[in-house]
């Protein structure tokens, strides 16, 4: 006969009762006692030290009249129908962990993202101001300090997220839609999801327990009640909980919490190496007999793969024991380093598996990004432009192997007479290569009037002849 799921949810309190950590024996309640069992003990525990956090932010804009450009009533009237700057104030809400006694609190970015004044609010209803000591939007957390006059508060402490199971007792812990703490319970449904949001160090847990707007920040927690991870996001077209919440592992939330308190910043070691998931289709290709592992299509002359002796063509297997079996968990597991040391890494060259060992490295800017707003009598005039290095794509978000520069402003003018847009990526102008601004205003002195150049737009080439009389295109 199949056990009724409050049976199995409720047997983990047993092991947290009898002193047991997450990782003893599980089991069903073997009598009408253990049945009665409750979460109050876990809950007790963990909530006072997850907090609301409330954000304010002012946003200006301008009031204006149906009159303000008609040149009737400038002529009487001048600029008064022009519009006045007006405020208004855009509140949001979310959650957050105290993570260290004397008012250390971890977040999501998007929580916080623009704020003017942020409030944390413990769960016994005081308030406190709070500091962003460190933002970091690719993993979409931010740390937090509040001063607590020497106070030292609840926290929770961090688990080990890589020891954490498919089917493992949760509780989330935050503050749907603003309506004050609340707690939900579920199982851990999944790990390792990577196609959940835009982030770069995309490696979630997903779980069942009900995660709402207001949720974001808040604690995931096992029943040892330790951290498990910060709830971040919903699967759902409502807007509220279907059941599919994602959290960020709590051993990236320890990385980035540990480098806000030593170093204020945060510095990933970049790998300098990629490639794509080995399907089925590619593993009977490999003769393989099951997917798995990445194969590496692409390593950047001069990085720590590279310097590791990795090639095109080899099939990464592990990183420092860890399986890794796509491109974004490869990310994941080298963000958790710091910069300095060496970490190994599995590979199969032909039918010979190898350990590499990879130096953790900081991304290099080379060439600096040397952001620059072009002047002068040209049709790219006003265009803001930028140089590509592995550190600068990494700090926006790019392709960390593309070369060239990057276009990251342009009037809308010189839009509508060149075609080029935000994002764009300059490889040639006038057949010669481009690998720095320098290159392009080189080629704009000599013949400012006609311009052949070459961009790549989100991985298509794009040719482009401007011609300031003559016939202008691009294909």
């Amino acid at each position: 006969m199949k056990m009724p799921r409050f049976l199995i949810l409720l047997s983990a309190v047993l092991a947290l009762l009898s002193g047991n950590s997450l990782a003893a024996d599980k089991r069903v309640p073997s009598s009408s006692l253990e049945v009665q069992m409750s979460y109050a003990p876990v809950v007790k525990r963990a909530a006072p030290a997850v907090v609301n956090i409330y954000t304010k932010r002012v946003i200006k804009t301008r009031s204006y009249s149906p009159f303000a450009n008609d040149p009737f009533f400038q002529r009487f009237f001048g600029n008064r129908f022009s519009g006045a700057p007006r405020q208004r104030i855009e509140r949001s809400l979310g959650s957050g962990v105290i993570v260290k006694n004397d008012g250390v609190i971890v977040t999501n970015f998007h929580v916080i993202n623009g704020a003017d004044e942020i409030t944390v609010a413990l769960s016994d209803r005081r308030e406190f101001d709070a500091e962003v000591i460190l933002s970091d939007e690719k993993a979409d957390l931010a740390v937090l300090r509040i001063k607590t006059d020497g106070e030292m508060l609840p926290t929770l402490r961090f688990a080990n997220s890589d020891r954490i199971e498919v089917g493992d007792l949760v509780l989330a812990i935050g503050n749907p839609f603003g309506v004050g703490q609340t707690v939900t319970s579920g199982i851990v449904s999944a790990l390792a999801r990577t196609q959940v949001s835009k982030q770069d160090y995309q490696f979630f847990i997903q779980t069942d327990a009900a995660v709402n707007p207001g949720n974001s920040g808040g604690a995931l927690i096992g029943m040892d009640g330790a951290l498990i991870g910060i709830n971040t996001a919903i699967f759902s077209r409502s807007g509220g909980s279907n059941g599919i919440g994602f959290a960020i592992p709590a051993n990236m939330v320890r990385h980035v919490v540990n480098s806000a308190l030593s170093e204020g910043k945060l510095v990933r070691p970049w790998f300098g190496g990629g490639g794509q998931a080995v399907t089925s289709d590619i593993a009977e290709s490999l003769g393989f007999d099951r997917p798995g592992g990445i194969l590496v299509d692409d390593v950047y002359p001069g990085g720590p793969a590279d310097k590791a002796g990795l090639k095109p063509g080899d099939v990464i297997l592990k990183l420092d024991d860890k399986e890794v079996s796509n491109p974004q968990a490869l990310r994941y597991y080298t963000g958790l380093e710091t910069v300095g040391g060496t970490i190994p890494l599995e590979i199969l060259r032909g039918e010979e598996k190898k350990v590499l060992t990879v130096p953790l490295e900081a991304a290099p800017e080379d060439p600096p990004r040397n952001i620059t707003t072009l002047e002068g009598d040209h049709l790219f005039y006003g265009m803001k432009l930028a140089n590509l290095s592995p550190a600068y794509s990494q700090e926006i978000g790019t392709n960390i192997y593309e070369q060239g520069v990057i276009v990251l402003n342009v009037p809308r003018t010189v839009m509508r007479r060149t075609s080029v847009r935000r994002g764009d990526v300059f490889k040639s102008i006038n057949d010669n290569k481009v690998r720095t601004i320098e290159d392009i205003q080189a080629e704009l002195y000599k013949d400012p009037a006609n311009i052949e150049f070459t961009l790549n737009r989100s991985g298509r080439q794009v040719e482009c002849v401007i011609r300031v009389k003559g016939r202008s295109y691009c294909k």
